[in-house]
């Protein structure tokens, strides 16, 4: 899009989280090693956000390798709306942790890993898994596609709650140790504008789910 007032060129990209799984319902670590699908209050999710958002004249949607990504925007891809599987949007690999129930000796591990990163340790990885600075440096390729191509305005792209915290840290130039600031829950919004110009990115809605009020009222 193209701010005819300043001549700006613009990208909306409406950036939400996975609908909710039994895996996150039941506190089991699932990063992107497990493949789950949305459970029945996902389904209600993704369809109380299409409800929401459906008037919104997406021109593509950008998925990651999971299949809990494309169940949660599957009723836009319904409606014909293209959509393109990119890797390097898939959440953080949580290595030996993964598809685990946290118990006391995981908690510790976690809150340790989580400090570290806060402390500015974001080199540190998992324990047989990824750190926050790799996966930054896989997104960053994914997101030069999307915004590779300015035409297709606005996008919808869906991923991972951690995966979006490491995302929105380095898209809008803060530093990864600060990632934690960015909160999410299963289906909420990020709005993010993107200035082709300045090549800075705003936040415009920020871990918006308002959409989902419908459930809570059902």
């Amino acid at each position: 899009m193209e701010d005819k007032a300043n001549g700006l060129r613009q990208k909306t990209i409406y950036l939400i989280r996975h609908g909710e799984t039994d895996y996150n319902r039941r506190g089991i670590v699932q990063g992107s090693g497990v493949d789950s699908d949305l459970n029945d209050m996902g389904r209600a999710q993704a369809m109380a956000f299409f409800q929401a958002y459906q008037h919104v004249p997406f021109s593509k949607i950008y998925i990651s390798s999971l299949k809990r990504t494309y169940q949660t925007v599957e009723p836009f891809i319904e409606l014909g709306l293209p959509h393109e599987i990119l890797p390097g949007l898939n959440e953080i690999s949580w290595g030996v942790m993964e598809g685990k129930v946290p118990n006391s000796i995981d908690n510790e591990y976690y809150r340790n890993l989580i400090e570290s990163w806060a402390a500015g340790q974001t080199s540190m990885t998992t324990d047989g898994g990824e750190s926050p600075e790799e996966v930054a440096a896989r997104q960053k390729p994914a997101i030069d596609t999307i915004l590779s191509r300015p035409d297709e305005e606005p996008v919808l792209v869906a991923m991972h709650g951690r995966a979006m915290r490491i995302l929105l840290s380095w898209l809008t130039g803060r530093s990864l140790a600060n990632m934690d600031q960015f909160e999410h829950s299963n289906l909420c919004l990020y709005k993010l504008r993107y200035e082709y110009d300045t090549k800075q990115c705003v936040i415009e809605q920020a871990n918006d789910s308002t959409h989902l009020l419908t459930l809570a009222l059902a």
